[in-house]
């Protein structure tokens, strides 16, 4: 018998602010990733900025995998975006980005979270 896939929606909403909660987002999105979930994970206030290339390295813990790692674990085998209001904000675009990662707005999140099968987690 095969198990459907579920899908997992991750909002990372902190950054270099709260290494501690991006961290977590960003293991769960690429723990599941390894466990067959069809992963998307969203980028939002402080996290936008984890999107710009070597800005992942800014962000360190102790006892944890790198960013950088787990964010190319993620987007090997899921999608990673960052909100479109959160990246204007900030000044940056499509072209500013860690190739692969996609910019998207309220519209698509909803659509995500509403899936058949979806779960939704926030940090």
């Amino acid at each position: 018998m095969t198990t459907p896939t579920r899908s997992l929606v991750i909002k990372a909403t902190s950054g270099a602010d709260r290494p501690e909660t991006v961290n977590q987002a960003f293991t769960v999105a690429a723990a599941a990733v390894a466990a067959g979930a069809d992963v998307s994970l969203w980028l939002t206030g402080e996290a936008a900025w984890l999107a710009l290339p070597g800005r992942s390295a800014d962000v360190t813990l102790d006892q944890a995998a790198p960013l950088g790692d787990l964010l190319a674990v993620v987007l090997d085998a899921g999608t990673v975006t960052v909100c479109t209001q959160c990246a204007a904000r900030r000044s940056f675009g499509p072209d500013d980005v860690v190739p692969g990662i996609r910019i998207a707005g309220a519209a698509v999140f909803v659509e995500e979270i509403l899936a058949d099968g979806a779960q939704a987690l926030v940090y």
